[in-house]
This record gives structure tokens, C-alpha cells and sequence, in this order.
């Protein structure tokens, strides 16, 4: 999330986070919450064409979902398996949201929305995993012009706009230019790995 983002949430949900920590609740619970939240939004409003209401309901779940970190600061104990599962689950939801598009493009017949739901979907997972994977490795591949948030905006905002009335085809430019940041970003982040470990090639020859 970007500063000005946080500033935001901060400003936002920074009560809400400090009365959940006040009542006893754990970071961890409102993650999951989220995540479930988030799921069962997609998969129901999406898949049923639900295009108006389907985006702003998941768009304030993601953002209430912005609580736990802020009750983590809070409590003053940012712990890495708190970072593990609110990574994994974030996984969780966007395979979720694009799941839900791509039902519906198999419910409508729309071959075009199935086939770029299911490259975001794919290249989307391929994304954290470039990064994760590099870190594992002790290197670096952050970056790239496909982050979570980017992703989510943009397909959002294009099923807002459908649901509106605009052409479905809107939604597959979306879908279709995701995929390809998506894919964009894997090639960045594999270069950044290449150029690190040239040495290791050069070494090795």
C-alpha cells in the first residue's frame, strides 16, 4: 500500500483497530475474517453478474481488511507469521475475485472473459511467487508494474463499469492488459534475479 494509502487507513480504521485491540481480538482473527469475507463476496456476487454491487462490497472488505495491520502496530508485535498468512490469504482472495470472473464468463458463454480471467488468475499467483522465491533465495525481485493493488483496482473498476452498462468488452481489455503487466512484471523480476546471480553463471563457467 502506498503512503499515501496508509495515511488513509490510518486516519480511517485507526479507531476501529484500537477498539478491536481494547476488546481482545487478534490480528490473525480479523485476517481471516477478511479473507472469508472476501471469498464469499467473489464467488457469489461475481459469478451471478452482480456487477455493480459485487465490486464495492469486496473493495470495502479489502480496505476493513487493512485493520489487522494497523492492530499489529497497535499492540507494538508485527510477527512473521502474521506476515505469512496475511500474504498467503491475500493469495487466497485475488484467486478468488478473478474466480469469480471467470465463472461467469463460463455462465454467459463469453469465451474471451473466461481466457483473460484465467491468465490473470495463473499469472497473478506467478507474481508473489517470482518475489517470495527470490527472497527464499536471499536475493531481490520486488517491484514490477503488477502489484496486488494495481491488480485489484483495475479489475474492479472494470466490473464497476460493466456493471454500469459499458460494454463487456471493457472488461476483457482489463482482464487482457492485467495479464500482460502480470506478465510483465514476472519478466522484470526474473531479469533482477538473473542480473544477481550472473556471477554465480560466470563462476560456475
Amino acid at each position: 500500500m502506498s503512503s499515501k494509502g496508509r495515511v488513509f487507513t490510518d486516519a480511517v480504521f485507526g479507531p476501529v483497530a484500537r477498539a478491536l485491540v481494547r476488546a481482545g481480538v487478534s490480528p490473525d482473527v480479523v485476517t481471516v475474517t477478511g479473507t472469508v469475507l472476501t471469498v464469499g463476496a467473489a464467488l457469489w456476487l461475481l459469478p451471478t453478474g452482480h456487477f455493480v454491487a459485487g465490486p464495492l462490497v469486496i473493495a470495502a472488505v479489502v480496505l476493513v481488511d487493512s485493520v489487522d495491520g494497523l492492530m499489529a502496530r497497535t499492540l507494538g508485535r508485527s510477527t512473521r507469521w502474521g506476515a505469512f498468512l496475511d500474504s498467503t490469504l491475500d493469495r487466497i482472495a485475488d484467486a478468488a475475485i478473478f474466480s469469480g470472473l471467470l465463472l461467469w464468463g463460463v455462465s454467459r458463454d463469453e469465451p474471451w472473459v473466461l481466457a483473460t480471467a484465467l491468465a490473470c488468475l495463473v499469472l497473478g499467483s506467478v507474481v508473489p511467487y517470482a518475489r517470495a522465491r527470490a527472497e527464499g533465495l536471499g536475493l531481490s525481485a520486488s517491484g514490477g508494474i503488477a502489484e496486488r493493488a494495481d491488480r485489484l483496482v483495475v479489475a474492479l473498476v472494470a466490473v464497476f463499469v460493466v456493471g454500469l452498462g459499458a460494454p463487456v468488452a471493457v472488461l476483457v481489455g482489463a482482464l487482457g492488459l492485467l495479464a500482460l503487466a502480470s506478465l510483465w512484471t514476472i519478466g522484470q523480476r526474473m531479469a533482477a534475479v538473473y542480473r544477481q546471480t550472473r556471477a554465480d553463471a560466470e563462476e560456475a563457467g
